[in-house]
């Protein structure tokens, strides 16, 4: 098939998504831009800091948010089972779960204080959900920050040009920050100087590569964690939000080129359309498929970000749905611009031989695929530029993730003094990185992500019971990601039992009884407060 339907009939029902589903969700949660936000009534000058601009706030919400996922995901599903089932998922995924999954955690957080969606629960469900969500969500943070910094070091070892741009974009972030609240600059100068000193980096980089002698990998997973610790208590609007900010224009201009690159070479899909339901010695398509693309149609890692940073930046609530919303459908686009990359930029052998010997993983597959699909546009110079952008926003997950994890150290432990509660994630994930043991639990994280989102939609499901709202939106969607995410854990339950992997069975075992634990606590709340449960 053309690529360029494929692309341009994403863009068509990702914005009927957002123009008319989206509006509707936006009515039913009664939105209103004349409601008070967190961050403007609790504005302590750290945390709640209302963003200067909205276009701001969405580009720290989408840098946060997009990080590598919507890459990997995706490259891998189209390996395995084809094209078409994982667009498939990816568009129906975010009109429907995604987008209504990061918009509510927004509105939902904002109407409790800016609150994380897994402290809201002891509100609206019970505090026993609070502490199973809570605990449940800071291991998987603890977990993602140990495996991004591990990435993001071993990339600056491998590829030495990228140390200057990454580094120097903190430097940069810190001009732009003070250029927009300290002196109030216009926010189109202060942007165009952000992005001016960002290009000058990366062509610094690309003269100056940095090597390190001896173990580099250790030397730069301990700078990356040191950074990630200032990110975390440095007020927010000095650091991460015009970090995330600047960091964005790269995936957006990494996506204009993708199009651009489509447009012109009109390149047709050479890899299968359906691998099939169970490939031979792959996953089954359902639940694998479903957990694998998580960040391009459905993640809870998002719901974290929307009412753990994006919450407590809001500066009025009728842009919610814009970043919240908004932000979901984009990254689905640039999922599908990974997807045509791979599909249409490799062939099937050459695909499968780049995701089987691990010499490039997807990461490189998607590289490869993406410098064929810009050739015209870059001049042979878009795979590097692509694992570039990558690089650059894995680090904005890995800072955004920090913080948030220090909220929730400060919700689950009671630790008041913010140095530290970031301490404290820091030297558990640094642990884990530097000792190479995430890896063994690595293998279930998309299941675990994906079981973040199913319970983050039954505190949001919860939370309209109790306002006598129906569950015409988040009803459907809860179901299925919970029993996709519960049957991905056990599917893989059955094979860590195979390999006599104790380690990751009794993991399994355990986030399955939290969950369904958590499941019967809501059902006796709803039954114990006489709420009626309303689909339609």
């Amino acid at each position: 098939m053309d690529s360029l339907i494929i692309m341009l009939g994403s863009i068509v029902f990702l914005g009927a998504g957002y123009f008319f589903y989206a509006r509707k969700i936006e009515k039913f949660l009664e939105v209103n831009p004349d409601n008070i936000t967190p961050a403007n009534k609790y504005y302590d000058g750290v945390d709640y800091v209302p963003a200067r601009n909205w276009l701001v706030l969405f580009g720290h919400h989408f840098a946060s948010i997009a990080g590598a996922g919507p890459i990997v995901g995706p490259v891998i599903a189209v390996a395995i089972w084809g094209w078409l089932p994982a667009l498939a998922w990816i568009i129906i995924g975010t009109i429907f779960m995604g987008g209504v999954h990061d918009f509510a955690a927004i509105v939902i957080s904002v109407r409790y204080k800016a609150r994380s969606i897994a402290d809201i629960a002891e509100d609206v469900i019970s505090r026993r959900s609070k502490l199973i969500f809570l605990s449940f969500v800071w291991l998987a943070l603890v977990l993602v920050i140990a495996v991004f910094a591990s990435i993001c070091a071993r990339t600056l070892t491998t590829d030495p040009s990228t140390v200057i741009p990454s580094f120097g974009l903190i430097g940069v972030a810190l001009i732009v920050g003070f250029m927009l609240y300290r002196i109030k600059l216009n926010i189109v100068v202060s942007t165009v100087v952000g992005i001016i000193l960002l290009l000058a980096s990366i062509v610094l980089g690309d003269m100056f590569p940095v090597y390190l002698r001896g173990n580099s990998y250790a030397i730069w997973t301990t700078v990356l964690l040191a950074y990630a610790f200032i990110a975390s208590v440095t007020p927010v609007h000095i650091l991460l939000q015009p970090r995330d900010y600047i960091s964005s224009f790269l995936l957006y201009f990494g996506i204009a080129v993708g199009v651009a690159g489509i447009v012109i070479t009109r390149p047709v899909m050479s890899v299968a359309s359906f691998g099939g339901w169970a490939p031979e010695g792959a996953d089954w398509l359902w639940p694998m498929l479903f957990v694998t693309i998580a960040c391009g149609a459905n993640s809870g890692f998002h719901s974290l970000v929307s009412s753990g940073t994006t919450s407590k930046q809001l500066p009025n609530e009728k842009f919610a749905k814009r970043i919240g919303y908004g932000g979901m459908a984009l990254e689905a686009f640039l999922a599908v611009i990974a997807l045509i990359a791979v599909g249409a930029g490799l062939s099937s052998g050459e695909l499968s031989r780049m995701l089987s010997t691990g010499a490039s993983g997807p990461i490189g597959a998607f590289g490869k695929g993406y410098g064929a699909l810009t050739g015209a546009v870059l001049f042979g110079k878009g795979s590097v530029i692509a694992i570039m952008i990558l690089n650059a926003f894995i680090l904005t997950t890995l800072d955004t993730a920090t913080r948030i994890c220090r909220y929730l150290s400060e919700e689950l432990f009671k630790i008041k003094n913010r140095f530290f509660s970031t301490f404290v994630v820091v030297f558990t994930s640094g642990a884990l990185a530097l000792s190479g043991k995430w890896s063994t639990i690595w293998p279930m994280f998309g299941a675990s992500n994906q079981l973040v989102a199913a319970l983050t939609f039954i505190v949001i499901s919860s939370w309209l019971l109790c306002r006598g709202k129906s569950l015409r939106f988040t009803f459907l969607p809860t179901v299925l990601m919970l029993v996709t995410s519960i049957g991905a854990l056990l599917y893989q339950l059955a094979r860590f039992i195979k390999s006599k992997d104790t380690l990751l069975a009794c993991a399994s075992i355990i986030l399955v009884a939290l969950s369904l634990l958590m499941v019967c606590d809501t059902i006796s709340t709803v039954k114990k407060k006489g709420l009626k449960c309303q689909i339609l």
